[in-house]
């Protein structure tokens, strides 16, 4: 029987992973290893030399899933390192409450949980959906349902070694189709918000610039969903020539 393991970055508890886990109890068994609480932004961080906490709870729908008192890619790692039978015959990270796309996927908890899976090698998928205000499990089903439809393929034609898909789904009750894209550039609107020595970052969520055609950005804009492979190779490739040509001395 194919074996999934699903995690987030929102939480155990959050509606998104339970729509996202009930949809793919169709192509296999689910084993839900997610953080404690949320851990938006958080990317890749790992805890090593410390405790991490571990426990056993129940979804809203009565399932069983693993609690860890740490990062996705905790949940992962612990995994990986013998937590849970591994590798899994695929990883499923989401669904995340709010796109990942352009440099999104650098911040991301959950783009981090699928890159530690295939540090470990596992195949992954990365699944969000661009509405922040999705609050309810049946706000999630029809990325759930595009999710399922990537994961068969992924499970039937694989990936290359080191490498992810990372799917954005618009929110809209159904989706316009699926664009394979690369990854936009996106502009975040921070502001720091002050309090003698208290700072805190806020501001409005990020926006896509000029939405090139393309890019992950201009596809869910349009209604589509956006599927982007990415790599661990984060080598400037097209730039070493003219790095050469500095003729760096040392």
């Amino acid at each position: 029987m194919t074996h999934i393991i699903v995690t987030n970055d929102d939480g155990v508890q959050a509606p998104g992973i339970l729509a996202l886990s009930q949809a793919l109890r169709a192509v296999g068994d689910v084993t839900v290893v997610s953080p404690a609480l949320n851990q938006s932004a958080t990317g890749h961080k790992k805890t090593l030399f410390q405790d991490v906490a571990v426990s056993d709870v129940k979804l809203a729908d009565g399932s069983d899933a693993i609690s860890v008192g740490g990062t996705p890619a905790d949940c992962i790692a612990l995994s990986a390192l013998g937590m849970i039978a591994w590798p899994p015959d695929i990883v499923v990270s989401g669904i995340n409450r709010g796109a990942n796309m352009g440099q999104d996927v650098t911040y991301s908890g959950t783009v981090s949980a699928a890159l530690e899976a295939t540090i470990n090698g596992a195949r992954a998928v990365a699944v969000s959906l661009d509405w922040h205000e999705a609050n309810d499990v049946e706000d999630y089903r029809e990325a759930a349902r595009v999710a399922v439809e990537v994961v068969r393929m992924v499970l039937q034609k694989g990936l290359p070694p080191l490498t992810i898909l990372n799917l954005n789904v618009p929110d809209l009750p159904t989706v316009a189709g699926l664009r394979l894209t690369r990854q936009g550039i996106r502009i975040y609107r921070d502001q720091l918000i002050r309090s003698g020595n208290i700072c805190r970052i806020e501001g409005l969520f990020p926006i896509g610039e000029h939405e090139e055609e393309g890019t992950d950005v201009w596809a869910v804009h349009q209604g589509y969903a956006s599927l982007t492979p990415i790599h661990l190779d984060l080598t400037a490739h097209r730039f070493l020539a003219d790095l050469a040509a500095w003729d760096v001395r040392v």
